[in-house]
């Protein structure tokens, strides 16, 4: 079989297993979404709207607080669904479980210690609500782990098994405490503890310890990734019957309470897709996932069962849910229930979209993504503040953002998985360095700072921090601290755009193939170029074009070309970036400096010393490689650094060193 073949094969393969699993959750859904529903109404016509909203409320504290919950699981289900051998997949278990424990104790303490205050602002008249809410809270973490365990090794149906059982035992025990006469205290005691069975019936069947596997670095990097895209997913379903609560009528909050419960069921079919389609593609290679079928698969499944049921929603008649929740439920005038409930549904199936594709990009990479979906969950916490006079403004504020959210998110990932990669870069044969010795990246911040620090941005740390700048000491960590605030009071974007993990490297030029290094394309060089910014053809430009060019530039890169021909004084390294050191490289600094060494020729270029960066994934890189997803991508993160208030951080660290 070719390799082109059984690369198809193992394509197909992946979908159909992603199709395969999916429908095996999405029957466990199916079946939960029935159980659910049953519960809902049951719950509903025994306790009223009033009492309804407050069980609804109280219960989403619990769905708040899963964003850890999910973190653990998302995160063990990543390592596990790595590793091949059964000894390191019950290695990474064991310490996300740990730790899930410990985060589980926390929470419960602190939901006990602030009980009073949780119930004041839900307008609860019982704080203890919110006490029996915390045991259940104590095992909902760990039990995250353990579920991300089952999803990693591929156990789709005794996950599906284990969520039909927790909404089985909530259903059970809410009904046969209601009886007794518990009622709303009955009903969160049934949640609390349905989510403590749920916990003891995952437990998993490990191997013998072994030695650490996991490092810590890795570790932070996987569960803060995980912890800031579930935060902002926990907000996004969650905030607005938190806010609807305390805005809105306790009748009110009610009817809201069960329009959102639709939501609920629409997400839950969502991420049964979201749960397969995560531990295949973390364990799959690049050229696997990058078939636009396998995330194409993905989203069809998850619009084509959210639209059907957003429809059907819309046609359904309203007497079906006075019927079904009791007549206190009933809603008069133009956005009676029936209305507001597909509302809902359509809003929830294109925020469910935009989850597919962030966790799609989270299976095999850290994802910026996951911080646009936090600042967006925070918007629409502010939208609801300001536009809440009534049900159906409050869920158009939604609709609206999670279209906004989608565009965000999908425009830059689906460009990017429609676009060929030999289109966005091409690889001579030849070699335009050759690689001296690893350096480190302090060393390289040194060089480029150095070369920069003349810049009036620097004029307030000139005398303050010269010495450090001219005579670095790296052993120092105070030091490389506070270069690399200086060269980020004026380089924070350019320098965010590099990818994590590019290794640096001393090197020196081959001149044979000057070729394949590129300038870097600003200012002046946009105008010369025109398009073609390899530093022979932008070199011979010059030579044709210097009667007509700006005569400052030109006095600039001559009086770096005499230095390079009569002076003896040593220039600091150009900085270059590149995938490979066989492939093409980008100045990242030192335009000026190069063309005049390249117009000094022969004497300019040995002159000159030089540092690369490289990285698989420069194709990334809006400097390196210039197109719609990497500008799109610059553009976007520019937009993440003003609400950071990046720069301001970096100045206050200069000034307090003052």
């Amino acid at each position: 079989m070719s390799a082109d073949k059984l690369l198809n094969s193992k394509r197909e393969s992946l979908q159909a297993r992603i199709v395969s699993g999916s429908v095996v959750l999405l029957c466990g859904s199916g079946l939960t979404t029935v159980i659910n529903l049953a519960y809902n109404i049951f719950v509903a016509r025994f306790l009223g709207p009033q009492g309804f909203g407050t069980a609804t409320a109280v219960y989403t504290l619990l769905t708040l607080l899963s964003a850890v919950a999910l973190s653990f699981q998302i995160v063990s289900t990543k390592v596990v669904a790595q590793q091949t051998a059964p000894e390191d997949k019950a290695l990474g278990y064991r310490g996300y479980h740990r730790g899930a424990w410990q985060c589980g104790l926390l929470v419960a303490f602190t939901l006990v210690l602030f009980q009073s205050q949780i119930a004041t602002y839900l307008n609860l008249s019982d704080p203890f609500l919110v006490a029996i809410l915390a045991v259940g809270a104590a095992f909902y973490i760990p039990l995250g782990a353990r579920r991300g365990y089952i999803q990693g090794t591929y156990g789709f149906l005794r996950l599906a098994a284990n969520l039909v059982l927790e909404g089985a035992a909530r259903l059970a025990g809410s009904f046969f405490l209601i009886h007794l006469g518990f009622g709303v205290r009955g009903v969160i005691c049934a949640n609390a503890a349905a989510v403590a069975l749920a916990y003891f019936a995952s437990a998993p069947k490990l191997t013998p310890r072994v030695p650490t596997l996991v490092h810590a670095s890795y570790a932070f990097r996987e569960t803060s990734q995980a912890l800031l895209f579930f935060s902002g997913q926990v907000l996004i379903n969650n905030c607005d019957i938190v806010l609807v609560k305390h805005y809105f009528s306790a009748q009110m909050a009610g009817l809201y309470a069960a329009v959102a419960m639709v939501g609920r069921v629409i997400f839950a079919f969502s991420s049964a897709v979201v749960n397969t389609t995560f531990p295949l593609v973390a364990a799959t290679r690049h050229e696997e996932r990058r078939n636009p079928g396998v995330i194409a698969t993905s989203l069809l499944l998850v619009a084509g069962c959210g639209s059907a049921l957003a429809l059907g929603l819309w046609f359904a008649p309203g007497w079906i849910w006075t019927v079904a929740f009791g007549t206190g439920f009933e809603i008069a005038g133009s956005h009676e229930l029936p209305r507001l409930l597909a509302l809902y549904a359509l809003t929830t199936v294109v925020y469910s979209l935009s989850v597919v594709i962030i966790t799609f990009e989270m299976s095999y990479k850290i994802a910026s993504s996951s911080l646009v979906q936090l600042g967006f969950s925070v918007i629409v916490i502010v939208g609801i503040c300001l536009y809440h006079s009534s049900l159906l403004e409050v869920i158009l504020v939604q609709l609206i953002l999670m279209v906004a959210l989608f565009i965000f998110v999908a425009t830059p990932f689906l460009i990017d998985s429609l676009t060929d990669p030999k289109d966005q870069m091409q690889f001579g044969t030849s070699r335009p360095v050759r690689l001296i010795r690893r350096v480190t990246e302090n060393e390289v911040i040194a060089e480029f700072l150095r070369s920069d620090f003349h810049n009036p941005e620097f004029q307030e740390y000139r005398e303050t921090h010269r010495d450090i700048v001219t005579e670095p000491n790296f052993g120092d960590d105070g030091e490389n601290e506070k270069r690399r605030a200086l060269l980020f009071v004026r380089h924070l974007t350019l320098w965010n755009e590099l990818p994590e993990g590019t290794e640096w490297y001393e090197a020196e030029l081959n001149e044979r193939d000057l070729a394949q290094i590129r300038l870097f394309p600003r200012a002046h060089w946009l105008r010369l170029a025109r398009g073609d910014f390899s530093i022979t053809s932008v070199t011979e430009r010059m030579r044709a074009r210097s009667r007509r060019m700006d005569p400052r530039f030109l006095s600039k890169i001559s009086a770096i070309s005499n230095q390079l021909v009569h002076d003896d004084c040593e220039f600091n390294a150009l900085i270059l970036i590149g995938m490979n050191e066989n492939g093409p490289m980008t100045v990242l600094d030192g335009n000026h400096r190069l063309v005049a060494a390249m117009l000094a020729s022969p004497s300019g270029l040995p002159k000159l010393r030089f540092m690369c960066g490289l990285s698989p994934r420069m194709t990334d890189c809006c400097w390196y490689n210039t197109n719609l997803v990497t500008l799109f991508r610059y553009g976007r993160n520019l937009f993440l650094q003003a609400m950071r208030n990046s720069e301001a951080e970096w100045v206050r660290l200069l000034q307090d060193a003052l």
